[in-house]
């Protein structure tokens, strides 16, 4: 009797309550690993910060003799670091969900009394949240080291809204991966192979005006172009509506594409077997 009741009181919880209670504990198992993880949660802030000041020191000598946009490269480069970390993070976030169906706890989980989307949308906030933190961590430190931001605070805000929503297509493709392939090796050869190409035909280290034609045509095709000239525009320039809304519509559409495609792919995963 009490096995049959159960469905029946969860029934009875209004949908919205029981997928809030369910992501809530889904992502404090994501947040209770990661705390039992501590030298991951250090190399995570620290990473994308040693980026940062890496190569906004190295490079900035050899970018004395160019024209970089806002006078200096520390400063240019921040949206860079800010877009690259948020990239690196969602790109290698649905590994977790390819390790639990390694070792069979995914095909548990299905039996549990819990929506089989929210274990994957519960792992795919978690990450672009994460990526976020670290990316706040990015601009404060940015800040500290004497960049100045032409948007002020608000601007600061408005470069982590562009940053998840950037994120949130990366992350999408990651979990779609996490179901389509079977072995992590496969997983982490394949993020390898596209994570630092992706990297280097784009805006994040170098201004468009400075590639060349072919490699410039190349970049505007980059989505993570778009998302470092979003952030960098508000970070050198301002409030540039126009540029902000053309930018913020590529990326849209970015991530409809891939939405779809992960729906597509989490459907066949999750199917019942």
């Amino acid at each position: 009797m009490t096995e049959l009741a159960m469905p029946t009181a969860e029934l009875a919880v209004p949908l919205r309550a029981r997928l809030w209670r369910e992501h809530r504990a889904l992502l404090g198992r994501w947040i209770y690993r990661l705390r039992r993880e501590p030298l991951l949660l250090v190399t995570a802030i620290a990473q994308p910060v040693v980026w940062l000041l890496l190569f906004g020191n190295l490079l900035s000598q050899l970018a004395a003799g160019s024209e970089i946009p806002g006078g200096d490269y520390l400063r240019f480069m921040t949206a860079g670091a800010v877009v690259m970390t948020i990239f690196n993070a969602s790109l290698s976030g649905g590994v977790e969900l390819l390790f639990d169906r390694e070792t069979g706890l995914l095909v548990r989980m299905f039996a549990a009394p819990v929506h089989r989307l929210a274990i994957v949308t519960s792992r795919f906030v978690y990450v672009v949240g994460l990526a976020c933190l670290q990316s706040l961590f990015i601009l404060l430190v940015a800040m500290l080291a004497g960049v100045r931001y032409a948007t002020g605070l608000a601007g600061i805000g408005a470069c982590l809204l562009l940053g998840a929503l950037f994120g949130a297509g990366i992350a999408s493709l990651s979990v779609a991966l996490a179901f389509a392939l079977r072995h992590h090796g496969d997983f982490f050869t394949l993020i390898g192979f596209v994570g630092l190409p992706l990297m280097f035909l784009s805006s994040t280290l170098v201004p468009l005006e400075l590639m060349p034609d072919w490699l410039r045509s190349v970049a505007e095709l980059n989505p993570m172009t778009h998302a470092v000239e979003a952030v960098r525009t508000l970070v050198l320039h301002g409030w540039s509506a126009g540029e902000l809304a053309r930018q913020i519509g590529f990326l849209a559409v970015f991530d409809g594409g891939c939405i779809g495609l992960a729906t597509w792919v989490l459907r066949r995963g999750l199917r019942p077997r």
